[in-house]
Formats: structure tokens, sequence, C-alpha cells
């Protein structure tokens, strides 16, 4: 496939379209470390609202945004305040939010530093910044591959364990993060890490299909979570707070506050 004509999907992944367990997870996590209850929340590449939709049940103030112009329009129908913008230029003011959440979507932005300097343009001191990214270490690469020009879309694994310069020849569309590259991205912003874990995948399909093996292995995987072998869970689960600084950002469009 030609990368210049390809699905904007295969660059901007697929946001979560229905409400099942892995979110509900995910959202457990969330409300852990960050509360909710009549807080500003904001959900960056906001998809369709899936998460806004579920955030609307312990606030009115919860916004969306999204790059994609299209699934906005859908999640629009039915939700207030889903906007269509980028991530790396929020048409916020300063200090807005209470909450914000980059589910899944600092690998597939322009500029994920600046994506996520500009989340925390936008975030309170105190508030928390949430980000759920792909892990170099785990066994598969979710996200397809680039063979030559033909995309495959398979999970295959052990394409995150290659190194950098052959590891982009197949996935020169999206990324996928270590400890160190999270920590990057954080560097010389006014924020301190509150927590840095992982997640493991939530087998939706896997247990719709095959129900009590499915319920076996997400039970295995979740367990090891809580050991060293965390490292080579699905996702990044990082939770970040603001702290004020001593100057601030020159502020993007302001459309809210």
């Amino acid at each position: 496939m030609d990368q210049a004509a390809e699905p904007r999907w295969i660059t901007l992944g697929h946001p979560s379209y229905v409400w099942r367990y892995g979110q509900d997870r995910r959202l457990a996590l969330i409300q852990r470390y960050a509360p909710l209850e009549n807080r500003w929340i904001l959900d960056v590449g906001c998809g369709i609202g899936t998460y806004v939709r579920k955030f609307r049940d312990f606030s009115e103030h919860v916004f969306g945004i999204d790059v994609e112009h299209e699934r906005v329009a859908e999640g629009a129908r039915s939700l207030p305040h889903l906007l269509v913008g980028e991530a790396e230029v929020l048409p916020f003011k300063d200090e807005t939010f209470d909450v914000i959440l980059l589910n899944e979507v600092i690998e597939h932005v322009r500029d994920d530093a600046q994506t996520v300097a500009d989340a925390l343009r936008v975030l309170r001191p105190g508030g928390r910044l949430i980000i759920y990214a792909p892990n170099r270490l785990y066994l598969f690469e979710t996200h397809g591959i680039y063979l030559g020009r033909r995309y495959v879309f398979r999970l295959i694994p052990l394409i995150n364990w290659l190194p950098d310069i052959v590891r982009r020849r197949f996935c020169p569309h999206v990324r996928a993060y270590t400890t160190r590259d999270i920590r990057r991205l954080l560097e010389g912003q006014p924020a301190k890490i509150i927590h840095h874990g992982y997640v493991y995948p939530g087998f939706d399909n896997i247990v719709a299909r095959h129900h009590t093996a499915g319920r076996v292995l997400r039970s295995i995987c979740y367990a090891l979570e809580r050991t060293p072998l965390q490292c080579f869970g699905l996702s990044h689960f990082v939770v970040v707070e603001r702290v004020p600084a001593r100057s601030t950002k020159l502020a993007g469009p302001s459309s809210y506050r």
C-alpha cells in the first residue's frame, strides 16, 4: 500500500467504540489516582466520545477533542463539548482542567512531546494527566506493520524488540515506548510522576469466544501486573501531576473559561 494514500485509521488508530471490561478496568485505574466527581475533565483523542460519555457519570464538565472530523461528528450527535482539533495545540486556556486523559494517543500524534506539554499547559497545578501508551516490551505489535509498501494488520510478535532503525521500517506509522522514552517526554515540564505501571490487555474478544480460557488468561496476566513481569504488559500506565511553575507557556486559542 502506498503510505501517502493509506487510510487515516492506520496512522490515527482506532478509538474505543464500545464499552467493555477492558475499558472498565482502565477507568477504575484512573479513579484510583484522579478524583473525577465534579471535576473539569478533558479526553484528548476522544474519538466518538466513549470515555467522555462515561466520565459524564461523574461530572458535567467533560470535554473531548479529536483530529478526525467524522468521529467527532458521530459523537456530537449525543454528547456536548466535543471539538475537532490537534493534540499539540489545544483550544483551551491555561490551567483549565483537573484531569486530562491521553488514552493510547501519543503514539499517533505528529509531536508526542508537544502533545504532553500542551496537556500540562491546560492542566491546573495539582491536576492529573493520565497516559496510556504502547509498551515497547510487549510481545506483539498491535497496530500492524508495513512489508515494503504493503500494510498488514495482524498481531506481529517481537517487532517492538528490534532496534529502532529496524522497527521504524516495519512501523513508520506508530510509536512504542520504553520507560526511558516516557520519562524523556516529561523532562523540563512542570510535572512529577505519581505512578508508572503497566497494564495487560482486557482480552475481551477472547473472553467472548472462549469464556473460560479467556478469563483464565486474563487472571494470569493481571496477576503478573503485581510482579516484575508487569514490564511486559500491553501499555504503560502513567499518572502525572502538574506542579506549579514560575512561568507559563503561551496559551493557544481559547474557547472555554
